[in-house]
């Protein structure tokens, strides 16, 4: 079987068509997505969506696209994949040599002070089951967390003990990071991957107006792991298509190692707590994330899914869409035209 550009194009277009309501009022938008009417304010920058856009790339190639790939958008949880991609330089520069060290030994953070926040592991903040439960940048645990939990994590559960998907321990390990690098994780970011892939300068990356840290008597920025308020990063869909390339290479980037496979092989072992769930990253291997999509895939995914970054190896096969509502059928329609190697 051969590639069928054609049924390509034509998912591309139904995609294109396919655009979220509502987001020509970010502020509104954003508002009703927070189930907490408690802490539903935004406290970080936001951006005026442009519409639905993506791009596919195959073996490298950018095969079709819809829309304005090129202008950057709010990528909402699909920074969190981001996130656990800056954790990997840690890890691989040495930063982080035992991922299930508390980060407490590491870091004097007031937010990790009592006896069962020091138990917290690096592995934990990445897999999402630290069960952290305080407030950071005014904004308690308890409101960052979404509608998915594992049935093994009542709220009380310890550490390591239960899943649960949440924002707020998400920023907390954005401000780990901050702290163990000590600078800002764009200027990481930037150095280390979406430099050297080559985006253009058109992204940036955001926290809340109150999300900072002190650093050598300097207040650095701290940014936020998502969108729930506000802020996070954002990036067009060209530049995190080079990203996803990236990864479908094991790291590599014309003979270049930017992140090592031990990192990535890390970042896609499932989480015993959620097997669907890697480092901040899905898994589609028992087609629970997208059922009707290939169980080879893989994803960064944001907002509902209506932000994606998909990954398939055995297709060789990125795809990076935004702002777009049905993203499942575009997956499965492209799978369809794009034989596995």
């Amino acid at each position: 079987m051969s590639l069928d550009l054609p049924a390509v194009h034509a998912a591309t277009a139904a995609q294109y068509q396919r655009v979220t309501p509502g987001i020509e009022d970010m502020d509104a938008y954003l508002a009703s997505q927070i189930k907490d009417s408690s802490h539903r304010e935004a406290i970080g920058p936001l951006l005026t969506a442009s519409g639905a856009s993506g791009v596919i790339l195959r073996r490298g190639e950018r095969i079709a696209e819809w829309g304005n790939p090129d202008v950057p958008e709010m990528a909402y949880s699909v920074t969190k994949s981001v996130v656990s991609t800056v954790a990997g330089i840690a890890f691989d520069s040495g930063l982080l040599p035992d991922l299930h060290r508390p980060v407490a030994d590491t870091l004097d953070l007031p937010e990790l002070a009592t006896a069962r926040a020091r138990t917290i592991t690096w592995h934990h903040l990445l897999q999402q089951t630290s069960q952290w439960d305080g407030e950071l940048w005014g904004k308690p645990a308890n409101a960052g967390a979404l509608s998915q939990r594992s049935e093994s994590a009542p709220l009380d559960a310890a550490p390591g003990f239960g899943w649960a998907y949440n924002d707020v321990r998400v920023n907390l390990l954005c401000l780990a990071l901050t702290r163990l690098f000590g600078r800002s994780l764009p200027t990481v970011l930037h150095e280390h991957i979406l430099g050297p892939l080559g985006a253009s300068s058109s992204w940036s990356w955001h926290g809340y107006h109150n999300s900072t840290t002190t650093i050598d008597g300097e207040a650095v920025p701290v940014v936020s792991g998502g969108a729930h308020w506000g802020g996070g990063l954002w990036i067009s869909a060209g530049d995190l298509a080079l990203l996803g390339e990236l990864y479908l290479r094991n790291g590599d980037h014309r003979g270049r190692r930017l992140l090592s496979p031990t990192w990535i092989d890390l970042t896609w072992t499932p989480c015993p707590h959620n097997a669907d769930y890697g480092y901040l990253w899905w898994l589609n291997h028992r087609r629970a994330v997208f059922p009707t999509a290939p169980p080879t895939g893989r994803c960064a995914r944001g907002n509902g899914g209506r932000h994606v970054l998909w990954i398939d190896p055995a297709r060789d096969l990125v795809i990076a869409s935004r702002w777009g509502d049905g993203v499942e059928e575009l997956l499965r329609e492209v799978t369809i035209a794009v034989p596995a190697r």
